[in-house]
C-alpha cells in the first residue's frame, strides 16, 4: 500500500519528537536542529500537497486507509478535499514558525521540543484524519503539551492559574464533545467511525430530530470551549498572556481551529435539522465575541492580552459565517480559520521577540520602539493593519465575504458585527500600535536590538508573506475550499439529492396498494439535461424512523429495482 503525503506531513514530527527522546539534554544545537528539520519536511510536504491538490476533484484525494478495530469500524484513514488543504498547509507553516522562535527557551530544551514536535504532529493528523477517533485521539495528543509546556515554560505571576483555567475548560470543552461524538455513532448506527461512510449512511438513514437536537448542542458547545466561543471564552486571553510564544502561536493559530473544523466537517451535514435550528442562536453568541471581547480588548494594558482577546474577537467572525449557513458565508468562515492562524502565530510571536528584549509588554512603558526595531515594529504594524481588515492581507478577503452571506440571513446581527470589525477593532489595534510602536522612547530600551539575523526574522516573513500572498491571490483558497463546502451548504439545506450522476430534483412518498407500511418513491431524473420522471418502489420496515428526510443522499448508483431504506 503507497503511504500518502499527508501520513508524512503529520508522522515527521512525531518520530522526531521520538528520536530526540535519545538524544543527551547537553547536544542543544542537535535538539533544536532535529525539530526544526522535521518541521521544515513536514512544511515542505505540505506546500507540495497543496500544490498538486486538484480543485474540484470530486471525493477526497491523498487518501489511504488501513482497518484497525474493525468490528468498531476504527480503521486509519487520511484525506484531503477543500475543507482542510488550507488548514493543513498553514498548520504546517505555522509549525515551521514556531520551532524557528523558539529561541527564547533556554531551560529544558529537550523536554520544550519533544512537546513542540507532538503537539505539531497530533494536530496536523487531526486535520488529515477522516476517522472520528483518530480525529479526536489526535487532537488529545496535541491538547496535553499545550498544558505541560504553559505550566513549565510560561510565564508571569498567574501561569499557574492559566494553567489550571485552561486544563479546566478544555477538558471539559473535549469530554462534551466527545460525548456527542460517541452518541453520533451509537444514534446513527453506522456502525464505522469512518466519516465518508458515516456521512453517506446518515444521509440516507438521517436521524430522528429529537436525537439530532440531543447530539448537536453537545458539539456545538463542546468545540466552541476548546473555539473560545462567548460566553465560554474566559480561559484565552491569560493563558495566551502566560503561554511560551511557539506554545501560543500554535494553539491560538493552529489547535483552536480544530473545532471550527469539526463543526463543519461532522455537526452540518450529519445533523442538519439541528443545525438549523441552533444558527440563529449561534449568530447572536458570535456578538459577544465580537463586541464584548471587543470592549474587553479596549481596556487591556498589556499587550499579549490585547492581543489575546483580539484572537478570541476574531472566532466570532468564523462563527457568523458558519451561522449563515450559505455557500458564500462558511466559505468566508473557512478563509479566516486560515487568515487567522497565520495572523495570530505572527502577533504572538512578534509579542515574545518585543518580551525577550524589554522583559515586559505594559504598554504603558513601552514606547518608541519602532526606532530600535524597525523590522519588528513594521512587522507588528503589517499585522495590525491585517487584524483590523486591510485589503490585501487574506483576513480582508475571509471577512468581507463573512459579511455578504451573513447579511442575506442575519442582517441586524451583520450590521453589529460590521459596527464591531471596523470601529471597535480598529480602535483598540490602533492604539495600542501608538502606544507601543511612536512617541518617545524611554531611556530604558536604548540598549534593545532588532532582529538582524536572517533565521531571526525568517518566521515573521513566511507568516507575513502567507497572509499578503492569499490575501492578494484569494483563488488560490477559494477555488479549492467552494466545491466541498457547496456540499456541505446543500446537504443542510436539501436543496438536491446528487445520487451518482443522477440529480434528484423532487421526491413522492406514497404507500402501493397490497402492501402494507410500504413506501412508493418517485423521483425526477436529470439526464443529459432531460427531465426523465421515473419511480422505484421498495418496502421499508415499520422500525423506520418516522421523522426521515431525504435531503441529499449520495449512493454510488442507483439501478431499477433499488430497495430504499
Amino acid at each position: 500500500m503507497t503511504t500518502s503525503i499527508l501520513t508524512c506531513i503529520f508522522c515527521w514530527p512525531l518520530l522526531a519528537a521520538l528520536a530526540l527522546v535519545f538524544v543527551p539534554r547537553n547536544y542543544r544545537v542537535i535538539i533544536r536542529a532535529v525539530a526544526l528539520l522535521a518541521t521544515f519536511i513536514s512544511m515542505l510536504l505540505a506546500v507540495k500537497m497543496f500544490c498538486q491538490f486538484v480543485t474540484g476533484h470530486a471525493g477526497y484525494q491523498f487518501e489511504q486507509q488501513i482497518p484497525w478495530v474493525e468490528s468498531l469500524g476504527i480503521s486509519y484513514h487520511v484525506g484531503v478535499d477543500g475543507l482542510n488543504v488550507g488548514l493543513i498547509l498553514m498548520g504546517a507553516i505555522v509549525a515551521f514558525a514556531a520551532a524557528l522562535c523558539s529561541w527564547e527557551i533556554q531551560t529544558r530544551e529537550k523536554e520544550f521540543y519533544i512537546l513542540l514536535l507532538v503537539m505539531t504532529g497530533g494536530i496536523l493528523g487531526a486535520f488529515a484524519s477522516l476517522d472520528l477517533f483518530f480525529f479526536y485521539f489526535l487532537h488529545e495528543l496535541a491538547l496535553v503539551p499545550t498544558f505541560i509546556m504553559i505550566g513549565v515554560w510560561g510565564r508571569g505571576e498567574r501561569k499557574n492559574y492559566a494553567t489550571f483555567q485552561i486544563t479546566l475548560y478544555l477538558s471539559i470543552g473535549a469530554l462534551i464533545a466527545l460525548i456527542g461524538l460517541i452518541a453520533l455513532y451509537v444514534q446513527s448506527g453506522a456502525n464505522t467511525f469512518d466519516i465518508p461512510k458515516l456521512t453517506e449512511y446518515v444521509q440516507a438513514h438521517p436521524l430522528a430530530a429529537h436525537s439530532q437536537n440531543f447530539i448537536f448542542p453537545l458539539l456545538l458547545f463542546g468545540f466552541g470551549i476548546l473555539v473560545s466561543l462567548w460566553p465560554f471564552h474566559t480561559w484565552a486571553p491569560l493563558v495566551y498572556s502566560s503561554a511560551p510564544s511557539p506554545t501560543a502561536m500554535l494553539h491560538a493559530g493552529v489547535l483552536k481551529k480544530f473545532g471550527l473544523y469539526g463543526l463543519i466537517r461532522i455537526a452540518l451535514p450529519l445533523l442538519p435539522q439541528a443545525a438549523q435550528h441552533w444558527m440563529q442562536i449561534l449568530a447572536w453568541l458570535c456578538l459577544g465575541n465580537i463586541l464584548y471581547v471587543g470592549w474587553v480588548a479596549m481596556r487591556q494594558k498589556d499587550l499579549n492580552l490585547l492581543i489575546g482577546n483580539s484572537s478570541v474577537a476574531h472566532m466570532g467572525f468564523i462563527f457568523l459565517g458558519i451561522a449563515s449557513l450559505n455557500l458564500i458565508g462558511v466559505t468566508g468562515a473557512v478563509v479566516i480559520m486560515i487568515a487567522h492562524g497565520f495572523l495570530a502565530a505572527l502577533t504572538f510571536g512578534l509579542s515574545g521577540y518585543i518580551y525577550q528584549q524589554t522583559g515586559m509588554l505594559e504598554m504603558k512603558e513601552l514606547g518608541g520602539l519602532l526606532r530600535k526595531l524597525p523590522f519588528i515594529g513594521t512587522a507588528l504594524l503589517m499585522a495590525a493593519m491585517a487584524g483590523c481588515g486591510l485589503p490585501g492581507f487574506a483576513n480582508f478577503v475571509g471577512e468581507v465575504t463573512v459579511f455578504f452571506g451573513a447579511w442575506k440571513v442575519f442582517p441586524l446581527v451583520t450590521g453589529l458585527a460590521l459596527w464591531g470589525a471596523l470601529m471597535i477593532g480598529a480602535l483598540y489595534m490602533l492604539r495600542a500600535m501608538r502606544n507601543v510602536l511612536h512617541g518617545p522612547l524611554p531611556e530604558k530600551w536604548s540598549g534593545i536590538s532588532d532582529a538582524t539575523h536572517a533565521w531571526r526574522k525568517l518566521p515573521y516573513a513566511l507568516l507575513l508573506a502567507s497572509l499578503l500572498a492569499f490575501g492578494c491571490f484569494p483563488r488560490l483558497l477559494t477555488e479549492k475550499i467552494t466545491p466541498d463546502v457547496e456540499k456541505i451548504v446543500k446537504m443542510v439545506r436539501g436543496e438536491t439529492v446528487v445520487v451518482g450522476s443522477t440529480r434528484v430534483s423532487r421526491v413522492q412518498f406514497g404507500v402501493p396498494p397490497n402492501c402494507v407500511g410500504a413506501r412508493m418513491i418517485g423521483f425526477d431524473q436529470m439526464k443529459d439535461g432531460q427531465l426523465n420522471p421515473q419511480a422505484v418502489s421498495g418496502v421499508t420496515p415499520e422500525t423506520t424512523r418516522e421523522t426521515r428526510v431525504l435531503h441529499n443522499i449520495f449512493v454510488r448508483t442507483l439501478a431499477s429495482n433499488t430497495i430504499l431504506n
